[in-house]
């Protein structure tokens, strides 16, 4: 999916990309590897809709919007190789290594994509400040100046 999302979009190896992936099982792990993108620098957002579904997208200024792919692994294609298949669709349990060694074989062959637009969000300040209830520093995002494990605490 990396290969083919930098390919589609002409991104060569050293630019950032953003990646957000449709699932939190297995598919932001090669992201992180490979192209350094991570919940921590903001490159990696995972909204786990269950899909095994990717959108990458260009590094582009706030406000603006990133050309992107948002590549699948498509379920018809996937037919084409047993294991794969049968692994995708939970209806077998073959083995890691049968898992993906078929995947190196069926490569971008079992991959569905489309372009996309994505409008990049400004980014917003972090305003750090003391909670008021324990003591310790924290990310203020609301009108409280309690952290939000205090706030859950005051709610009991």
């Amino acid at each position: 999916m990396l290969k083919l999302g930098r390919r589609l979009l002409n991104v060569g190896e050293e630019e950032r990309i953003h990646v957000l992936c449709e699932t939190s099982n297995c598919l932001p792990d090669p992201f992180q590897i490979f192209a350094k993108c991570t919940i921590g620098n903001k490159g990696l957002r995972i909204r786990d809709t269950g899909k095994m579904a990717v959108t990458i997208t260009k590094h582009s200024p706030p406000g603006t919007y990133a050309e992107g792919v948002r590549i699948v692994l498509d379920p018809e294609k996937t037919r084409k190789y047993p294991k794969l298949h049968a692994w995708y669709m939970n209806t077998a349990k073959p083995s890691h290594e049968e898992v993906i060694e078929e995947l190196k074989i069926a490569g971008e062959d079992v991959l569905s994509y489309q372009l996309v637009r994505v409008q990049v969000p400004h980014k917003e300040k972090k305003f750090v400040m003391i909670c008021e209830g324990c003591g310790e520093a924290f990310i203020k995002r609301g009108e409280e100046n309690l952290c939000i494990d205090c706030v859950n605490r005051s709610d009991v």
